[in-house]
């Protein structure tokens, strides 16, 4: 997978910083596959009107393994 916005590459000794992203940059990175996140438990109520409802929700996340970062002119 190639992801082309690159926002921001830092080393020890060389920094790029992108306005708003960094021209011809490129990272490679490799799928390791998607997990639910955390339950998230969303509440509504209104006080005197009998009214509530409750819903929860579970995030889906991708992990992804950083392969190479290409920088421009490289």
């Amino acid at each position: 997978m190639e992801l082309g916005e690159v926002l921001f590459i830092g080393d020890t000794s060389d920094i790029l910083v992108g306005n708003p992203t960094i021209k011809d940059a490129k990272v490679m990175a490799t799928s390791l596959g998607e997990a639910k996140g955390n339950k998230v438990t969303v509440f509504k109520y209104k006080s005197k009107v009998r009214y509530h409802r409750k819903q929860g929700h579970r995030q889906i996340h991708t992990s992804l393994l950083i392969n190479e970062i290409i920088k421009p002119g490289d």
